[in-house]
């Protein structure tokens, strides 16, 4: 079959059916039922049209009824937070307040005067541990045995009846001469743990060069406690500003 420099051959999944213009002024783009050179579209002037939820004799507005069972949940730690901000506009003096908050129950290791040789016994050492409403986050420190290795931290809500891990990442070198590397960690705590007494024990593991190697505090665990933090709060920005709890 032959054509010439005009004619077009339609696809067979177009069979007979025709183009329709993009509007009236566009007729002159088709030639037979087929678009041969698309040209701009001059002179078309749409004019779009709003019709109202009335005119076509709906209801402007919908009403909905909640049951008490439907009412959502506000969690304490957002409760509070929306009563302090609350509080700081609308006092002229500083605020002394109290917040349910997990609370570590031991001092940052590596603050203390015996962190180097516990390092250089268990070559794996919990360096300090965060709480906030994120949830917990720490740093561990390792001796630098070989250059690949794995941190983690295993961790528990129910007293170590159910466990769950957690990867470190490696943050850094440390020590003299980068013989230690750093880690950092961090995983979510549930909404049941801001319960006063509520508590969460971890403990550290480092694997490297084929060995394993533990940090769970001299075999007592680390562990947080769910407690009243005081807080003294001076009067500050509005209630739309940031307040972290460290």
């Amino acid at each position: 079959m032959s054509r010439g420099p005009s004619s077009a051959v339609l696809p067979s999944s177009l069979g007979s059916r025709k183009l329709t213009p993009r509007s009236l002024s566009c007729l002159s783009d088709l030639d037979g039922g087929v678009a041969l050179e698309p040209r701009p579209c001059r002179g078309c002037n749409r004019q779009l049209r709003v019709r109202f939820a009335d005119a076509l004799g709906l209801e402007l507005a919908q009403v909905k009824v909640f049951n008490a069972g439907d009412d959502p949940s506000v969690p304490l730690h957002v409760l509070s937070r929306l009563a302090i901000n609350s509080d700081l506009c609308c006092s002229s003096q500083d605020l002394e307040f109290t917040l349910q908050c997990l609370v570590p129950d031991f001092p940052p290791p590596v603050e203390a005067a015996d962190f180097g040789e516990r390092l250089q016994r268990q070559l794996v050492c919990l360096e300090r541990v965060t709480c906030s409403d994120l949830g917990i986050s720490g740093t561990v420190r390792v001796c630098n045995l070989a250059f690949e290795k794995q941190v983690a931290v295993r961790y528990t809500f129910s007293g170590w009846r159910s466990t769950h891990e957690a990867v470190a990442r490696w943050r850094g070198p440390a020590g003299p001469e980068g013989k230690e590397d750093v880690f950092t960690f961090g995983f979510p705590v549930p909404p049941f743990l801001l319960e006063l007494g509520s508590r969460v024990h971890f403990a550290v593991r480092y694997r490297v060069a084929g060995a394993e190697y533990w940090d769970n505090n001299d075999r007592r665990d680390y562990s947080l406690t769910c407690r009243n933090h005081a807080l003294h709060m001076p009067r500050g920005e509005c209630e739309e500003s940031w307040i972290h709890f460290i």
